[in-house]
């Protein structure tokens, strides 16, 4: 019976994984290539560093640490935009714009300077704004953290797509990313849960009574920033040469129809 189990997973090119006190999964994709994938959160809290000893033994024993990005790097990845922007006002529904302005009253920020900026990045100003209010911070965050333990190593880093590709994607977004802006404000109560219970699985995670987190995104912002990465994150994970990696991606990454795990388990 334990050859048949055996021959079955190396059938379906997956492994059960043991329950870790973290979010993860592991996954074979052939006989000699395997990935431990973490549900990554980019910002945290003071409490969850340092990061767990069974998670570092992890890295210590793989070959290289997978991330979206190496969000270490000190300089912005943003372009210097030169175009004009018409105010948030006008862009926006007088609904959208009261929840707008009730969410700059929340981070403490003033109204009138998101006006020369894109939708996408008024959008990940507002998240990022909110996240620390809510005492997250970027070195806190599990990617970055392992980043730094990675270099500390000498472990070779491999970026699925880099910042540079990841603002690309964003510029890409129709409306200068308005529907991703209009998403932040309508779900703006339950990002802040999902942050909440996303920080809640590193301090105490409990794999049997894990919440599932909602869908924040609308259809088209959620083809583009979560189903097709998804997809050409799978591709690229499918290629590396045989090894054991550790891969850290977002944790709404790994959940969902689309996610992540699906593609790779197709």
């Amino acid at each position: 019976m334990g050859k048949l189990i055996e021959n079955l997973k190396n059938w379906l090119h997956l492994e059960t994984a043991p329950v870790y006190p973290y979010p993860a999964i592991d996954i074979r994709l052939s006989k000699n290539l395997k990935l431990h994938i973490v549900g990554s959160i980019h910002m945290g809290t003071e409490n969850m560093f340092p990061l767990s000893e069974t998670l570092l033994n992890k890295l210590n024993q793989a070959d290289a640490l997978i991330v979206e990005a190496d969000i270490t790097e000190n300089h912005s990845p943003f372009p210097h935009d030169h175009n004009q922007y018409s105010p948030v006002q006008q862009r926006l529904t007088d609904n959208e714009f009261n929840l707008f302005l009730q969410c700059c009253q929340e981070i403490h920020q003033s109204p009138e300077r998101f006006d020369t900026l894109p939708s996408w990045q008024i959008a990940l100003i507002l998240q990022a704004t909110q996240a620390q209010e809510l005492g997250l911070r970027g070195n806190y965050g599990i990617d970055y953290q392992l980043i730094r333990a990675a270099q500390a190593q000498n472990k070779p880093l491999i970026e699925l797509e880099g910042t540079a590709s990841q603002v690309e994607l964003l510029l890409s977004l129709p409306n200068n990313g308005l529907a991703l802006l209009q998403d932040s404000l309508v779900h703006w109560r339950a990002n802040a849960r999902s942050l909440q219970t996303m920080i809640g699985w590193w301090l105490d995670y409990q794999p049997n009574n894990r919440a599932v987190l909602p869908n924040t995104f609308s259809q088209d912002v959620y083809q583009v920033l979560m189903s097709q990465r998804n997809a050409d994150w799978s591709n690229k994970l499918k290629a590396l040469p045989d090894g054991n990696y550790v891969v850290a991606v977002g944790a709404l990454h790994l959940f969902g129809d689309n996610s992540l795990v699906a593609y790779l388990r197709n």
